[in-house]
């Protein structure tokens, strides 16, 4: 059965973006992330792109910027988003990602 997935995305003429990779929840901690991976970057290799390029943020699993890390990915740039969800939509954020004020406030 499916573990996981991913999909690549074509950019900047002959540049690939691996823009979605993720595991199954009961496949997370098997052991299997970098195999999956490493299908991935093969099938975008595939297409004989200059750059592989690939985004992960701090909503991603913790795991995800070590394993692009250990995969040959190499950080070149790091940004600061802050994006609002609206209360009415009722999300429940992570604990991960809030800080210790909103944190405070949730309690």
């Amino acid at each position: 059965r499916p573990a996981g997935f991913f999909e690549l995305e074509r950019c900047h003429g002959n540049d690939v973006n691996l823009s979605y990779f993720g595991l199954f929840p009961h496949y997370i901690g098997k052991g299997i992330g970098f195999a999956c991976l490493s299908q991935a970057i093969l099938h975008a290799w595939k297409h004989d792109p200059r750059y592989l390029l690939v985004n992960t943020c701090t909503a991603d699993h913790p795991r995800a910027l070590p394993l692009y890390k250990k995969a040959g990915f190499v950080p070149y740039r790091a940004l600061l988003e802050e994006w609002s969800i609206p209360s009415h939509l009722d999300i429940k954020i992570p604990a991960q990602l809030l800080d210790e004020a909103q944190m405070d406030n949730k309690e």
